[in-house]
């Protein structure tokens, strides 16, 4: 049987902690599809998992100005977002099953603010801020990809 010292025990055991802090400070990084508003072609990371959900765009200093992530819910349900560490101020739209946005709300960095669903959606894209108000692109407006089905 090997001893170790009571103090190199404690320093191994201290630096474990100390890489899961940092990694649950890191971005995630998830697979992508290809979404299109109009003509606009978005690359949006998607969110399936309840553990993806909740980190979702957390800890990310920049975002490419067409790419997003798209959370994916089970059941349709008021979804409702809000900022904890999030540094990025972001752009939300709620979508119905078929691609069409059923409200959209701009949301600030690193606040609790609720931001919710006016009707049951199982889908959510988030953008940097701004970016759907800049292409005029509204509610009842569509976003199409495999996703949607179409």
């Amino acid at each position: 049987m090997t001893y170790i010292k009571p103090h190199r025990l404690i320093a191994a055991i201290a630096l474990c902690f100390v890489g899961l802090a940092t990694a649950q400070d890191a971005p995630q990084r998830l697979p992508t599809t290809r979404l299109t508003a109009g003509f606009h072609v978005i690359t949006a990371e998607v969110a399936r998992t309840s553990e993806q959900r909740a980190i979702g765009l957390m800890h990310r200093p920049t975002m490419p100005p067409n790419e997003g992530m798209l959370f994916v819910f089970e059941e349709p349900g008021q979804q409702c977002f809000w900022m904890k560490n999030t540094l990025l101020p972001l752009s939300i739209a709620f979508l119905a099953d078929d691609g069409s946005i059923v409200n959209i709300d701009d949301m600030q960095p690193q606040t609790l603010d609720s931001h919710c669903s006016k009707k049951p959606v199982r889908f959510v894209l988030e953008m940097n801020k701004g970016w759907f108000d800049k292409r005029a692109i509204k509610p009842g407006a569509k976003i199409t990809g495999a996703p949607f089905g179409n």
